[in-house]
């Protein structure tokens, strides 16, 4: 497969470039930063240094011509502001969507954030609950595509080691997650038919990984 990574400085989205490219699959990692390129070349893909919220639809689009998948990690990060939010975690979100729509990539995978479902209740105007709106709202805007997409809300991530095993459904209650696994499961929703039009949820447990992707 050739697989398309929005947000691939990051600390998953490089995680998962070793999975893949260690299996044999094509990986480009999206990077805002010249600097990171070096970076997704030693995790084993290739870098297309790409600003999301500033590019536009077609530069995106050729990135992803050809691609078997895209896969949206990319996220403002800690500290940034408000608006970073929003033209992040939303904007480019639905950027992204354009383009493989444009492309014709049909596989679309999503990285959310547990709790995004509650966002239209909370009234506060914290960083937080901007960051859960955006979320939300790049959820439902690939929710109405034409697209075989997948979302999916990792719970608390974490740098422990991984451990394999996960709970993987649509619903799991609040929990914790290693980068590592959320890495794991992504690749592996790559080629998990059962997956496509559904938003699942992902937090630590007994499940090993292969079998929680079977039992979709």
């Amino acid at each position: 497969m050739r697989v398309v990574i929005a947000g691939g400085h990051g600390q998953i989205a490089l995680r998962l470039t070793r999975l893949l490219s260690a299996d044999g699959h094509q990986v480009v990692g999206v990077v805002r930063n010249p600097d990171h390129e070096a970076d997704v070349v030693a995790a084993g893909g290739q870098a297309a240094v790409l600003d999301l919220e500033q590019t536009d639809v077609d530069a995106v689009a050729e990135v992803l011509d050809g691609a078997d998948v895209a896969i949206f990690a990319a996220g403002a990060g800690p500290g940034s502001g408000n608006a970073r939010k929003d033209t992040v975690d939303r904007g480019a979100a639905a950027l992204f969507a354009d383009a493989a729509e444009r492309a014709g990539v049909r596989r679309h995978i999503q990285v959310g954030s547990m709790g995004a479902d509650r966002a239209d209740s909370l009234t506060d105007d914290s960083t937080f609950t901007v960051y859960l709106k955006a979320k939300w709202a790049a959820e439902e805007d690939l929710r109405a595509r034409d697209l075989d997409w997948t979302v999916l809300r990792p719970g608390g991530l974490t740098d422990d080691p991984g451990t394999g095993t996960v709970y993987l459904a649509d619903k799991t209650g609040n929990g914790r997650i290693t980068r590592d696994d959320v890495a794991l499961v992504l690749a592996g929703l790559c080629d998990t038919p059962a997956s496509i039009g559904r938003t699942l949820e992902l937090v630590a447990g007994d499940t090993p990984v292969r079998e929680a992707l079977e039992n979709l």
